[in-house]
């Protein structure tokens, strides 16, 4: 079976910038087997509606939507919780979305794939990936 990844709204946005060999590394892996949250569908309407340039912004939206398969967040509220309530104790609280998008990973049995992964490393289970280094991209 294809390992199959969640990409972070950090790396959509490398992506949208021409950063990395991300446009070879998704051909590589096969945009099949990427997804994502419907979380960073929310971060990068935000994104697009604060930028200087909306209309363009938002067509990268759209593209990501059409070319990814979009997974929603309904199914992994009680994991974000538990997870959530449990880095709490442990005083390593995650920001929300951040929390969400990582609960989504391991809920749907995903790598994710971010440039933030120390911070996301904290969260029980998760396989982290990030393409922006060498050892994971071969096309640096």
């Amino acid at each position: 079976m294809n390992q199959r990844y969640l990409i972070d709204t950090d790396i959509l946005i490398d992506f949208f910038k021409a950063r990395y060999s991300l446009d070879r590394k998704f051909k590589s892996v096969g945009l099949q087997n990427c997804f994502v949250s419907e979380i960073s569908i929310a971060e990068l309407t935000y994104g697009a509606f604060k930028s200087s340039n909306i209309k363009k912004q938002m067509a990268n939206v759209e593209k990501i939507k059409t070319h990814f398969q979009i997974v929603p967040i309904s199914s992994v509220i009680e994991r974000y919780s538990r997870e959530r309530l449990r880095l709490e104790k442990l005083g390593q609280r995650l920001p929300d979305f951040d929390l969400l998008i990582a609960a989504t990973a391991v809920e749907n049995g995903l790598t994710l794939v971010t440039g933030n992964e120390n911070h996301h490393r904290r969260v029980q289970n998760i396989v982290v990936e990030n393409w922006r280094t060498t050892n994971h991209n071969e096309f640096l």
